[in-house]
């Protein structure tokens, strides 16, 4: 088999003409599934290696958010965005069919593309991991670590607070790639030392941060502004079957807002909360989400 090229390439919103940067990854042939990074991320995140994707016989495709890496920035998008940027891509390709996965900070933009009326009809099937809930969720804040709790908390009280302390973060990236990951390090469980102490997934996770803030820091400043304002996403118009997976220990983002999601999504999701587990974990379970996006019985069904 052959890979489809992994070199960046780069597509036009037809909203606003806006550059949007993207690569396509495994055998040419394979079926599409969008993989949305996390906050901060790009491209170039954590993904399966090209054996594994042709092993599941998936052709992935992963994309800078506006502000991020190679991606032109759109000030002042929401969450719901994120369809326009996925259905550019898509038609881009000529998809007709595909799914999308979103990790973390991905997570609610996937579901904006289950939720869009223009996109849906064209989903298979979409996962979230480790995803944030909607701000004002009943117990958003419970669980969660001191760093994400002050994060978050400036994006409502003090949006220039966060916008300093976001361009500080940036900044140490730029000098030092291993910045962000030993700011990371101090909040995790025993379960993300666990995962994170792999030498290749934290070469992964430099490049994507490192990555990221290329351009400046401002995906990572426009995507906390947007999770914790109004989405602009109706979780209840999602139609499409919906895999909510969490980490039952994280503590970036608790499993409370996975919790909250799938009962706002109804009897189109599938909650798995995993015990032992936390919010690194869903690298190692990305895969196995990989499978059952494309599982060849939904294609029969829609």
């Amino acid at each position: 088999m052959t890979d489809a090229a992994s070199a960046t390439r780069i597509v036009h919103r037809p909203e606003d003409g806006r550059r949007i940067a993207y690569e396509v990854l495994g055998p040419a042939h394979g079926f599409p599934v969008f993989l949305l990074h996390g906050t901060p991320g790009s491209r170039l995140g954590p993904r399966p290696r090209g054996i594994v994707l042709h092993r599941l016989g998936i052709q992935l495709i992963t994309y800078d958010r506006p502000g991020y890496g190679e991606s032109e920035r759109v000030q002042g998008r929401d969450v719901a965005h994120a369809a326009q940027d996925v259905r550019a891509i898509a038609d881009e390709l000529d998809l007709d069919r595909f799914s999308v996965v979103g990790r973390s900070g991905g997570g609610p933009h996937a579901l904006a593309c289950a939720a869009d009326g223009n996109l849906r009809d064209r989903l298979i099937r979409v996962a979230v991991l480790v995803s944030l809930a909607p701000a004002g969720a009943p117990g958003w804040y419970e669980g969660m670590n001191g760093d994400n709790h002050k994060q978050f908390g400036n994006a409502v009280t003090d949006p220039a607070e966060l916008e300093s302390e976001i361009r500080r973060r940036a900044s140490g990236i730029d000098v030092d790639p291993d910045f962000l990951l030993g700011l990371l390090t101090d909040q995790m469980t025993t379960a993300d030392h666990r995962v994170v102490s792999d030498a290749a997934l934290r070469r992964q996770l430099r490049l994507s941060y490192r990555d990221a803030i290329k351009n400046g820091p401002y995906g990572w400043i426009d995507d906390v502004l947007a999770l914790r304002r109004d989405w602009k996403v109706d979780l209840g118009a999602i139609t499409t079957p919906v895999r909510v997976w969490h980490g039952g220990e994280d503590t970036f983002a608790p499993a409370t807002h996975s919790r909250y999601l799938a009962d706002m999504i109804g009897k189109t999701a599938e909650l798995d909360v995993r015990p032992g587990a936390a919010h690194f974990d869903a690298m190692p379970e990305l895969p196995r989400t990989l499978r059952w996006l494309a599982a060849r019985p939904a294609l029969a069904t829609r």
